[in-house]
């Protein structure tokens, strides 16, 4: 059953009569997400907020390091943001990243990858992987652990955050401790039991779901490469430990647990939690949802026993 909180939601919505993010089209879609942002709240207080820059193949890749008190190395999480590849940026999920500072004790960093159409696949994974490379090799000189550094997202940036995972085994790479995928989106089927049950009428659509992917890539073979549809990935074992959360009225609530069996299946230690009556992007609206802080809870708790054991 939807939860009474989700319905209220989504009637305010609905009384809105906002046009749909295919409709609007990439410039006005992220002017409404961005709006949208800020209604959630602004960053939490936390003891340094600093702007870095890593590089990247298509250049500067601005990050936002958000530090708790505390002394010595710290651990620290490197978010990807949500928003089909398409919206969002730093600013739009400043708030979640500084209450996930406050829960896990951990500093988090927020990577601004290239946004599609713009920058069409693999603009987006790349970024995500050199981010989490510099974080890795530059950790000491940030004050953060590099033995104690972890990765996640939501949505496309959870997407973003497991695919950056599968280049650094396919890479040899360094590895973090844990992914965070919230709601991620890990494959392109649209026929999946959840798309069709939750295809309208729960926020994220599975039109806009279309466009958002009609945005990322160029070709179907695009659509289809394990880096861009996780699922797909032949051999996912050698990933880090993950928490896989979904969302009952979610279309992409289908793939992630899906995904979340198959890490299972490989090896890796995996938890999958999906919050009932619940609908995508709930995680950041804990000024709406109390099933948010029940989320991010569980997210900071993830964390906080990650980063205590001994890698």
């Amino acid at each position: 059953m939807l939860h009474p909180q989700a319905k209220q939601f989504l009637d305010t919505l609905d009384s809105l009569n906002m046009p749909p993010y295919e409709v609007i089209g990439p410039t006005e879609a992220r002017a409404a997400s961005a709006a949208t942002a800020k209604l959630i709240g602004p960053p939490l207080p936390v003891a340094e907020t600093r702007d870095l820059a890593a590089p990247g193949p298509g250049g500067e890749i601005p990050l936002r390091l958000f530090r708790p008190e505390g002394d010595g190395p710290q651990p620290a999480l490197v978010y990807l943001h949500g928003g089909g590849w398409v919206l969002g940026d730093i600013p739009t999920h400043g708030r979640l990243a500084t209450e996930i500072v406050h829960g896990a004790g951990c500093a988090v960093l927020l990577v601004e990858y290239r946004l599609a159409p713009e920058n069409k696949f693999p603009a987006a994974v790349e970024d995500a992987f050199a981010a989490l490379q510099w974080v890795l090799d530059h950790a000491a000189d940030l004050g953060l652990d590099p033995n104690r550094i972890a990765i996640g997202g939501d949505s496309a940036g959870a997407n973003l955050a497991t695919s950056a995972c599968l280049m650094a085994k396919d890479h040899k790479a360094l590895m973090p401790l844990a992914q965070i995928l919230v709601y991620p989106v890990v494959d392109c089927d649209f026929d999946r039991p959840s798309y069709h049950d939750n295809a309208d009428g729960y926020l994220l659509t599975r039109d806009s779901m279309k466009w958002f992917w009609q945005c990322y890539v160029d070709t179907e073979g695009d659509m289809l490469h394990p880096y861009a549809s996780p699922y797909r990935a032949k051999d996912l074992s050698g990933l880090p430990q993950a928490l896989v959360i979904t969302a009952e009225y979610d279309p992409l609530r289908d793939e992630g647990e899906a995904y979340a069996r198959r890490l299972a299946e490989a090896g890796v230690p995996t938890t999958l939690t999906r919050y009932e009556g619940m609908i995508h992007a709930f995680i950041r609206r804990t000024d709406i949802f109390d099933q948010a802080h029940k989320a991010q809870q569980e997210v900071c708790r993830t964390l906080r026993e990650v980063f205590a054991n001994d890698p």
